[in-house]
Formats: structure tokens, C-alpha cells, sequence
């Protein structure tokens, strides 16, 4: 049986192959990130098929993308609770991004059911948005 550590390494670890990146994935499950609602984003992605295309689509939106410095600080057998960063590039504006994630991964019959994340929303804005942080007084 796969534990929700393991679970969580997999994904980290194969966060641009979205064939392997899928395959951890229970039918049913999704990935939250909570708090890009604020910024008037899309933040739940649930069921494979929208999955699959959210990993597909990552790569293309962030080259570069790739989880580093991965720290787990909870690992029991259903959850595993993790930070980790990233610093690549917003293929749309060209600016650089300096995330740091936090993750907490539920884990049913080896499979992820829920992967929900927080992160750094200036970091988002100052990013990705055409005019930076200067976008989010109009949110």
C-alpha cells in the first residue's frame, strides 16, 4: 500500500509528467488551492479528466516548474503535510516566480483523494497578472 508520504513525493517528483502525475490520482479526487479565489481564479480542479488536463496545462503556464527544497513535516498513513518551492517562469508575462507552497495531502487505498495547497498570492499577482500587485486594488 502507498502511504500519503509516498503519495505526495510521487506527485512532487513527477509534477511535470502528467501521465505519471495522474496515475497517484484516485477517479474521484481533487486539488485545492483556496485562496486564488480571492484573487478571482479558479482554485478546485476535481475528477481525472480535469486533472489531467490542470497537469498537462502547468508545464506550458510555468516552465521550469519544478518542486524543490520539500520538507514533510506530517506523514501518517492517510495524510502527509509538506512544504515545498518553486522558482521558474510565468510563460504569459515572463516574470520570474518565487512560490513556497504548503500542501496537505489526504490518501485513500493508495491513491490521493485531495491534494489542497496554500501559497503566497503576491507572489501570484506580482507574477502573473499584467500589471502586478497593482491589479489586485481592482479585485
Amino acid at each position: 500500500m502507498t502511504t500519503a508520504k509516498e503519495l505526495l513525493m510521487a506527485y512532487l517528483q513527477n509534477i511535470n509528467n502528467a501521465d505519471k502525475a495522474i496515475a497517484l490520482f484516485a477517479d474521484d479526487a481533487a486539488i485545492e488551492l483556496p485562496y486564488l479565489n480571492s484573487l478571482g481564479l479558479p482554485w478546485r480542479w476535481s475528477g481525472k479528466e480535469t486533472l489531467y488536463k490542470f497537469l498537462q496545462n502547468l508545464p506550458k503556464t510555468f516552465p521550469g516548474f519544478q518542486f524543490q527544497n520539500i520538507q514533510i513535516h506530517i506523514d501518517t498513513p492517510e495524510q502527509a503535510f509538506g512544504e515545498y518551492e518553486v522558482e521558474c517562469t510565468v510563460a504569459s508575462t515572463g516574470r520570474p516566480y518565487h512560490q513556497h507552497y504548503m500542501g496537505r495531502l489526504v490518501a485513500k487505498d493508495g491513491k490521493i483523494v485531495l491534494l489542497r495547497e496554500a501559497l503566497d498570492l503576491a507572489q501570484v499577482a506580482k507574477s502573473s497578472f499584467p500589471n502586478g500587485v497593482a491589479d489586485l486594488s481592482k479585485k
